[in-house]
C-alpha cells in the first residue's frame, strides 16, 4: 500500500508555503544539535558503513547535507516533491542525491534497494507524523531498504512530547510561529506509543540493537527564550539472522 493521499497532500502543502531559509521550520535545527548528535550514537552499530546512506523523510536536506560529508554516497528521500526541490536548492554543490519516495509502497521501495542494494537508513521525526495505517508498510518499507547488512537509525518523539505540545498549542499567546503551519496543514505529530515503535519494526523483521533517549532539538524558543526541546527515543535496528 502507499500513504493516504490527504497525509501527502498536507505535506506538500506545507513545503510549498515554507520559507527556504535553514532553521525556519520548526524541526530544522542545525545538524550539530540533531544529526551530529546522531551519527556519534548509530555509526558504531553500523555492519558497513560503506553502504549507501538513505535519510528517509529528508524535507528541506539540512541533515542529508551533514550526512553527505560523513558517508560515501547519501541520498536523501521525501515524500513531498516540495520538499525534495527545497533539498535540490540547498544543495547546490550537489553533496547528495534527492528523490520523490512514498516508503510505504512496497514497489517504490523495492525498486530502491535494487538500484542501491542494501542500505543504511536514517529516519527523524517520520513514523509519528503518518497516518496510523501507514505506520507498518512504513516499517516494511525500511526493512525492505536495509535488507541483510543495513541497519536502521531511528528518532521518534516519545509519548510525553504529546503533553508539551499540547501545552505549545494551548499558551495564552496561542502555538509558536513555526508550530502554526504544521497545525494548520492537519500533520501535527500522531499519538504513538513508545512500545509500538519497536513492535513495527519487530513485525518487519528487524530487531532492535541499541536504544536510549535523547531530546529533539527544534528551532523555536519557549517564552522564557529558552531553545524548546521535545522528549524523544532513539534506536538502531537490523537483521541478525
Amino acid at each position: 500500500m502507499s500513504v493516504t493521499s490527504r497525509y501527502r497532500e498536507a505535506w506538500e502543502g506545507f513545503w510549498r508555503e515554507a520559507p527556504g531559509e535553514q532553521g525556519s521550520v520548526f524541526w530544522d535545527a542545525e545538524p550539530a544539535l540533531t544529526a551530529g548528535r546522531h551519527v556519534a550514537l548509530f555509526e558504531s552499530h553500523l555492519a558497513d558503513a560503506g553502504l549507501p546512506m538513505v535519510d528517509l523523510g529528508c524535507g528541506n536536506g539540512t541533515q542529508t547535507r551533514f550526512l553527505a560529508g560523513r558517508f560515501p554516497r547519501v541520498l536523501g528521500v521525501d515524500l513531498s516533491a516540495a520538499a525534495v526541490a527545497h533539498a535540490e536548492r540547498g544543495d547546490p554543490a550537489g553533496q547528495a542525491d534527492y528523490r520523490v519516495l512514498d516508503a510505504a509502497d512496497k514497489a517504490e521501495t523495492e525498486a530502491l534497494h535494487k538500484e542501491l542494494g542494501d542500505a543504511n537508513v536514517y529516519m527523524r521525526g517520520v513514523l509519528h507524523q503518518c497516518e496510523p495505517a501507514d505506520r507498518q508498510s512504513l516499517a516494511d518499507g525500511i526493512a525492505t531498504l536495509v535488507g541483510e547488512r543495513g541497519r536502521v537509525f531511528l528518532v521518534e518523539l516519545a509519548e510525553a512530547a504529546g503533553l508539551v505540545l499540547r501545552g505549545l498549542a494551548q499558551g495564552p499567546d496561542g502555538p509558536p510561529a513555526k508550530l502554526v503551519p504544521v497545525f494548520r496543514h492537519g500533520i501535527a505529530p500522531g499519538e504513538v506509543a513508545d512500545a509500538a515503535v519497536p513492535e513495527y519494526l519487530g513485525a518487519a523483521g528487524l530487531t532492535v540493537l541499541a536504544s536510549g533517549e535523547l531530546p529533539l532539538t527544534t528551532t523555536e524558543s519557549a517564552p522564557d527564550g529558552t531553545r524548546i526541546e521535545l522528549p524523544s527515543k532513539w534506536l538502531v535496528a537490523g537483521r541478525t539472522g
